[in-house]
């Protein structure tokens, strides 16, 4: 197979912050590329780290135009590849996204404590679609968990309970050289014709509708009894209200350390999940559930503004307006170490901020 050497400058798109699901060795060195699916590790001292469960691991989501883009294909085959349906491999319709993906590298969180970060760096013709369909956001988060779960460089785990803080990158995004198959660009691409050189990372295909790259689901429900599993926060634009749609109830209350904000969906159900999305910024919290539920608090919306938004919200109304007027006077929500649960069996989303 003919590769290519290819130079990259990663622009920061956002960040992913997981914590690992078992103890593990981690060995960051390099390795030889044998197949287009290894994944090339940075340089690095061939030093194991000890990773013990429950460790933070921050992924940063990352765009280059030299990365290869996707093939062609239609948005029937794209869906296919988001819900993770086998294709087979051979197929020549089957649709794949090519990924760079990063060996690991220790880093401290915010409290000081050692994490662990990775980059993930897709074609920049995926930015777009990323920031405007939150289905196709968690496919390309999901990618970028497996293909970390995959590295031979350690057996790490990463719960799909998972943050976004509110940073373009963890860490400085460092320039980079790598191979890549040839074949993985379209003619006339200028990357297919670079030179051969050194190598410091490598490309990893990342999904093809499924097949042996699928994985378990980045977005799942919380049955009963599996109330402690919580699940991550994806942002996204903030949606109207419309009037065909329910504003839920909704309540907060302080425990330990943490803001606890109890939203009450009843009627949500499996498959309203895959088009619902809950965004939490610092003052504000929105949920949208399109033809279902619709919730706006602005908590940097005046008194007033705030009394006639949930005056006109029905029998939610003078509930969601004194819990928005208290929590309000609260302090400010924390995103980057926030999570939620879909706690199907009470019929509630809980978030802790």
């Amino acid at each position: 197979m003919s590769f290519v050497s290819v130079k990259l400058k990663p622009s920061p798109g956002f960040v992913v912050k997981s914590t690992t699901l078992n103890d593990a060795q981690y060995r960051s060195h390099s390795q030889a590329l044998s197949t287009p699916s290894s994944t090339l590790l940075e340089p690095s001292s061939d030093i194991g780290i000890l990773v013990p469960k429950g460790l933070k691991v921050f992924v940063n989501i990352a765009w280059d135009a030299n990365v290869p883009p996707p093939p062609e294909g239609s948005e029937d085959v794209i869906q296919k590849a988001m819900l993770g349906e086998d294709l087979d491999d051979l197929n020549p319709e089957g649709w794949y996204v090519p990924a760079i993906v990063s060996g690991g590298r220790q880093d401290k969180d915010k409290a000081g404590k050692l994490s662990l970060v990775f980059d993930a760096v897709f074609n920049s013709s995926l930015k777009t679609r990323t920031l405007t369909d939150p289905e196709f956001k968690t496919f390309l988060i999901e990618l970028a968990f497996q293909r970390i779960e995959a590295q031979k460089s350690g057996s790490i785990l990463l719960s799909r309970q998972i943050g976004t803080p509110n940073i373009a990158s963890k860490g400085k995004l460092e320039p980079r050289t790598v191979q890549i198959p040839r074949v993985l660009y379209p003619e006339g691409h200028p990357s297919r014709g670079a030179m051969g050189g050194g190598v410091d990372a490598g490309v990893d295909l990342g999904a093809s509708g499924g097949g042996k790259g699928k994985g378990k689901k980045l977005i799942e429900e919380i049955g009963e009894g599996e109330k402690n599993k919580g699940k991550g926060i994806l942002k996204t634009p903030a949606k109207s209200v419309s009037s065909t749609v329910e504003v839920p109830s909704w309540t907060w209350s302080k425990t330990s350390n943490k803001i606890k904000i109890i939203i009450n969906v009843p009627k949500l159900t499996h498959p309203q999940i895959p088009s619902s999305t809950l965004d939490l910024e610092p003052r504000r919290i929105i949920l949208s559930t399109p033809a279902l539920y619709e919730l706006d608090v602005n908590l940097d919306a005046s008194d007033a503004e705030i009394a006639a938004t949930f005056s006109k919200e029905g029998g939610a109304g003078e509930d969601g307006m004194e819990s928005a007027l208290t929590l309000k006077r609260m302090r400010d929500l924390d995103v980057q170490e926030a999570r939620a649960e879909w706690r199907v069996g009470e019929g509630v989303v809980v978030v802790y901020a």
